[in-house]
């Protein structure tokens, strides 16, 4: 048998040896305690790379920063573009897409082809793009590239192939959106202004025709000039002049009059045919003009609208136009019927505005019904059918931002009776008096979901609220709102806010958030050190006195070489035994003698009873106070554990463990103290402060047995204890975290004391094995630190019912030490085949319907944790410990604590978040680093599976709010509005096309309005114009090359791959090669069409030069 051991021995060194001579990433190093073979290397390992595939799916939220707006009545879409260069795409509720052009320059205008499946855009670095909105992910077809002038203004007429377009310096150019090429025909500004005007008329700022004549076209200058060319005869017809800038203009849909919007906030109406002056003038917020004076000035009208209804008096609808002394007012829409006005308030500033008509025919009654309102940070849209213009309820998740997200947390395959639970307790909380029609933009079709497993998305506000949003199937709804600065009493001057230096601003903020699907338990950590546990309950109830506890947290070096004895209670056994010293602390000793603050939270909880409504409700507040004039450090690290009832956090400090159930604080400990003898570091003392008082709100770690000195030792890590002090290993590493950009993203950490600090970065509660003899699981603890400590608490349970209300849970430390490189951000547990293991819970019960039986059949029901082994296996192979830090990974195994695989994840940079998930039946551990690189590794092998140089870390945002979760799902905060997520699953890739909505649905394009018998007979009705004939490179040739470039696009390579394999790609890619051909051909047949003509007008002029010139002499030429 010992040769059989020292043969495995000599086997493990020398593949060691050969490892390290490979320099392997993945190279795992053994431990050099020996053991009856190496069987942790035989668990099978089901993912293999093949498996995984990084992509975007779907983007949540309002479009930050938008710029443009645009709307297709026919096929009920709507578009927004953005000032990054993003294009957000609206249907009905759920169908959603999102396109980004490459250079990333902000839209200007957006203009739809009117039920044809595209669109074009305009951008600010005066490019044109033509859109393909005829496949799920949308492509660009075409771009034009202005050289020379700057695009200013667009315009394309419904079921016209030609595209105005405006410039800065005032020409109008003319693009044919089939071939994305210039047209010869050029309107210039100084033919279109008069010739004795001597200054420029300014850019282009709107360009229409005429709705009852399409060869006439309406420009609006700038300067406030307005002139009606007319397309045929290349001239001006009439101009119009006012002293005042013009920013928009709008037609009557009869084409005899139309209304100007200025910068003085006054409305000018102008009759085609009297050029003069206008017919009249509005000022919609000013005073009345009287004796002739001039209206005193408003603020600009930066956007009218001219809508007519067939039975009633016309609309006209602005944005803008307040008076200069309504100071504080928020930003307006008016909408002025008849003799009526209605001043609309708004929360944010008004980007654009579309009116929406039930005909896409400029020359038709429009009959409007509604408006679709861009602000600066929402969309509204207004019923114009009913009474008070009420707002419609918008379906789309567009209120993410309502306050900004702090934190967020990504939940895949939770129990399927959650969401229809938080549904139904959100239900009650929609507000009433919106509009009872259906929401009006209701293009596109929802695609095929194959994803049949429930997930929630959490996010943690800066006002203190908590949103939790059903996100099954690529879709989002939100589902329950959660306030949780209801139990806090609020500031009513600034003398009554406690002065402290983390609740300066949002005091509520949430910071963190776990929770317990199956048990519905929920724990969140705000800005101003407090945690509040809540628990689910589908009953009303009031709570009369909100249950609190206060902790005081104290980091000092001091204790480290004389432990106080004295302060370690030792219970006495007896069921009504507490094992604490100090449950919580009056708020009213807010100062000691001196004036020091001290044994103060930074929040005052409700006196008064709280009204509790069904969903989440007030178990326990727990609030970290004041110590000596110092404030409490933000927490950085946050559990809950419903089957054991506790609840846990830690800061720069400490970490203090609370008994939620029985009210009790637990442990209240300074992160050197974790360590007792064993502190493997060599720190400094820090500067002197008032000691410690005996007993000033510090609770210790209870024991049965275990004394002071020993309690942090256990003989089988002795070895380790000695590695880890050696000056060579810390020192390094220290100078590594103080330098990394992982210290300064701590918000905790805002001073050179507060840096060279141990904070706890992770926690975990499990039932594993906790020291080496160990030969059986129990509950514990696992903590980790900011140094790449890992340190063991084991609790002792009491039995559960009515024992579990009355005896003390006894906390105590394993001496279980264990080191990474790099702080500590994740750890969990695989069973002996590799499966995780999930922390214990106790399923979820109504505890507010009085049922005492049901009561204690809850509490006794526990959920095991830990696979039991089989006789056969050997007890020392039984799970398996993955702990990731922020440099790299290690695989455990217990309870040996043996290290049977280690990969360095990042040397030149840091893990930001490290995620334990399951996949295809499969474990792996999912990275995302601060260098964009996002990783996984198989488990238990920590074998490299995916890197993909996805996204660099460019704020905070990212690194906060950064997320993996099951089935290759993830998430990340991509702006301050919007969620982005990802895929890393291989089948989620191959299946997103089928799952992604459609945009464009063959669509009827209604019938054009009937002339009528007289008009048809006299004239009157509209006056159609042929483009072709007019703008074509027959009669108007081409333009200058210099002018504009055309760029081709990938003509829908994308639609191309995303298509399913097999057939359906090879049509698709046919499809697409024919259309190119088709294209090619169109072209070649055009030139060859010109060339044709030309030769004919050659030989036409040839032969009369020839029929001139036959009879005369030599001499007469």
């Amino acid at each position: 048998m010992k040769r059989q051991r020292r043969e495995a021995v000599t086997m493990k060194t020398i593949r060691k040896v050969l490892d390290n001579l490979a320099a392997a990433s993945s190279s795992s190093s053994s431990s050099s305690t020996s053991q009856p073979g190496n069987r942790e290397l035989d668990i099978p390992e089901t993912l293999q790379s093949e498996h995984f595939q990084l992509c975007k799916t779907v983007r949540h939220g309002f479009p930050f920063e938008p710029s443009a707006l645009a709307f297709d009545p026919v096929q009920k879409i709507l578009a927004i573009g953005t000032q990054s260069g993003a294009l957000r795409l609206f249907g009905r509720p759920g169908v959603e897409c999102f396109c980004q052009h490459d250079s990333g320059a902000a839209v200007i205008q957006l203009q739809f082809l009117i039920n044809e499946g595209a669109l074009v855009s305009a951008l600010e670095d005066d490019t044109l793009h033509l859109w393909n909105l005829r496949q799920k992910r949308p492509a660009i077809l075409h771009s034009l590239k202005f050289n020379r002038e700057r695009i200013t203004f667009c315009h394309l007429p419904f079921q016209s192939k030609w595209l105005y377009v405006g410039t800065e310096k005032g020409n109008i150019h003319i693009v044919n959106v089939e071939s994305f090429t210039l047209s010869g025909y050029v309107i210039m500004w100084n033919k279109a202004i008069e010739l004795s005007s001597k200054s420029h008329p300014g850019p282009v700022v709107h360009i229409s025709d005429n709705p009852m004549d399409e060869g006439k076209l309406l420009i609006g200058y700038e300067s406030g000039i307005v002139v009606l060319w007319d397309l045929k005869s290349k001239k001006a017809d009439y101009r119009y002049t006012y002293d005042e800038a013009i920013h928009s203009v709008a037609w009557h849909h009869e084409g005899k009059q139309f209304i100007c919007s200025h910068s003085d906030g006054t409305l000018t109406i102008w009759n085609v045919r009297s050029p003069a002056r206008p017919i009249q003038t509005i000022v919609p917020h000013g005073k009345q003009i009287k004796d002739g004076k001039k209206p005193e000035p408003c603020k600009p009208i930066l956007k009218v609208e001219y809508k007519t209804t067939r039975y009633g008096e016309p609309f006209i609808i602005l944005s803008g136009g307040l008076a200069y002394d309504t100071v504080g007012r928020r930003p307006c829409l008016t909408v002025m019927h008849g003799k009526s006005t209605a001043v609309l308030e708004m929360d944010y500033s008004i980007v654009d505005f579309l009116t929406l008509c039930e005909t896409p025919y400029s020359n038709d009654f429009q009959e409007p019904y509604a408006v679709v309102v861009l602000l600066e940070k929402d969309l509204v849209v207004i019923d114009l059918a009913q009474n008070g213009y009420p707002i419609f309820e918008n379906p789309y998740p567009l209120n993410i931002h309502e306050s900004p997200v702090t934190c967020c947390e990504y939940f895949a395959d939770c129990p399927v009776d959650l969401i229809p639970a938080l549904y139904s307790v959100g239900a009650r909380q929609k507000r009433q008096g919106y509009s009872k029609k259906e929401w009006p933009i209701s293009g596109g079709n929802w695609g095929v979901g194959t994803q049949s497993y429930p997930e929630i998305i959490i996010t943690g506000h800066a006002d203190g609220s908590i949103k939790f949003w059903d996100a099954s199937a690529i879709t989002l709804q939100v589902l329950y709102k959660l306030k949780t600065a209801k139990v806090f009493e609020k500031s009513r001057n600034k003398d009554d806010k406690p002065s402290t230096d983390i609740v300066d601003e949002d005091p509520y903020a949430i910071q963190m958030i776990s929770w317990c699907p199956e048990s519905r338990m929920l724990c969140v950590a705000g800005v101003s050190a407090h945690v509040i546990v809540y628990r689910f309950s589908k009953q009303e109830v009031t709570a009369d006195v909100i249950p609190m506890l206060e902790v005081r947290l104290l980091y000092e070096i001091n204790d480290l070489e004389s432990p106080d004895i004295e302060q370690v209670p030792t219970p006495s056994g007896g069921p009504n035994s507490q094992p604490i010293v100090l449950q919580s602390h009056p708020s009213t000793s807010s100062s000691s003698s001196d004036g020091i603050r001290d044994n103060v939270p930074c929040l005052r909880v409700k006196s008064t009873p709280l009204k509790q409504s069904p969903g989440y409700q007030v178990e326990l507040v727990t609030q970290l106070v004041w110590v000596s004039g110092e404030p409490p450090q933000q927490i950085t690290s946050l559990a809950i554990n419903s089957a054991y009832g506790l609840v846990v956090f830690g800061n720069c400090n400490g970490i203090a463990m609370v008994d939620y159930i029985q009210k009790t604080v637990l442990l209240n400990l300074g992160t050197v103290e974790l360590y007792g003898s064993n502190d493997p570091y060599q720190r400094q003392p820090r500067s002197p402060r008032k000691t410690r008082q005996p007993s000033g709100g510090l609770c210790d770690i209870n024991e049965t047995t275990v004394t002071t000195e020993d309690r942090c030792k256990s003989p089988t890590s002795a070895k380790m204890s000695r590695k880890l002090s050696l000056p060579t290993e810390l020192k390094p590493e220290l100078d590594v975290r103080d330098n990394s950009f992982s210290r300064s993203r701590s918000s905790s950490v805002t001073s050179i004391d507060k840096e060279s600090r141990e904070a706890i970065s992770a926690l975990h509660f499990c039932e594993t094995f906790t020291r080496k003899p160990d030969i059986s699981t129990s509950p514990c603890l696992w903590v980790g630190t900011t140094l790449g400590t890992v340190l063991v608490i084991v609790l002792n349970l009491p039995p559960g019912g009515d024992q579990r209300l009355l005896q003390p849970v006894i906390v105590s430390p394993s001496g279980t030490i264990l080191r990474l490189k790099g702080a500590i951000l994740r750890m969990a547990f695989l069973d002996t085949v590799g499966i995780l293991i999930p922390p214990a819970f106790e399923s979820w019960r109504e505890t507010n319907v009085p049922d005492e039986k049901e009561d204690k059949e809850r509490l006794k029901k526990r959920r095991p944790v830990s696979v039991s082994p089989s006789s056969s296996q050997e007890i020392s192979e039984n799970q398996y410990a993955v702990i990731c830090s922020e440099k790299q990974a290690k695989v455990i195994s217990l309870p040996s604590q043996n290290c049977i695989h280690k990969q360095n994840i990042t040397e030149t940079s840091f893990v930001l978040r490290g995620d334990v998930v399951s996949l295809n039946n499969g474990t792996c551990l999912a990275c995302f680093c601060a260098n964009g690189h996002i990783m996984t590794f198989s488990l238990p092998s920590l074998r490299p599976l995916l890197d993909v140089n996805y996204l660099p870390l460019t704020n905070m945002r990212i690194a906060r709010t950064f997320c993996f979760t099951n089935n290759g799902q993830a998430l990340y905060l991509v702006s301050p509005s919007e969620i982005q997520r990802i895929t890393y699953s291989q089948e989620t890739c191959e299946n997103l096309q089928e799952m992604l909505g459609e945009l464009f649905t063959p669509v009827e394009t209604p019938e054009a309005p009937n002339r009528g018998f007289f008009k048809g007979l006299f004239g009157g009705g509209a006056q159609s114009l042929d483009r072709e004939d007019l703008f074509g490179e027959t009669v108007s040739g081409k333009a200058p090359r210099s002018l504009a470039q055309h760029i081709p696009g990938p003509g829908g390579i994308e639609g191309v791959k995303g298509a399913a394999s097999g057939i359906a790609a090879d049509l698709a890619r046919a499809r697409l090669a024919l259309d190119e051909r088709g294209q090619k051909l169109g072209e070649a047949e055009e030139r060859t069409a010109a060339m044709l003509a030309s030769a004919d007008s050659l030989s036409k002029h040839a032969h009369e030069m020839m029929l001139k010139y036959k009879d005369k002499k030599w001499y007469q030429f």
